[in-house]
């Protein structure tokens, strides 16, 4: 899977992503963020016209130590060939995030200097 890094240095791929596994996949690209150790983070308006379900609230505790509660959502990713089950957290950012669960077992090349990225 090859993706590219931005002018902003930013790590970009594009993954398909549906509500549901007999739903075509919707191509979003997405940041991969290696300090999230989740799946994806979604804005709220994706997630809508995604279909996504909330499946869950999670806790989580922010890096100056406040907890929050975060809405969780039930997705399809097409990752290297299957269909994944992916959790999505909801926020209200840009783009959304790629983070290590998806990672996991896979090899991550970045080539600042020629701003490319692989996935194998």
């Amino acid at each position: 899977m090859k993706g590219l890094v931005d002018d902003s240095l930013r790590v970009l791929i594009d993954v398909r992503v549906s509500a549901n596994a007999s739903t075509p996949g919707v191509p979003i690209t997405v940041w991969i963020d290696t300090a999230f150790n989740g799946h994806l983070v979604c804005n709220r308006a994706l997630i809508q016209q995604l279909g996504l379900i909330q499946s869950a609230a999670t806790e989580a505790v922010l890096a100056d130590g406040s907890r929050i509660t975060l809405e969780s959502y039930m997705a399809y990713v097409e990752w290297f060939g299957t269909e994944v089950v992916a959790q999505v957290i909801a926020n209200d950012g840009g783009l959304p995030l790629l983070g290590t669960e998806l990672l996991a077992e896979r090899l991550l090349q970045i080539d600042y200097k020629n701003k490319t990225a692989e996935i194998t």
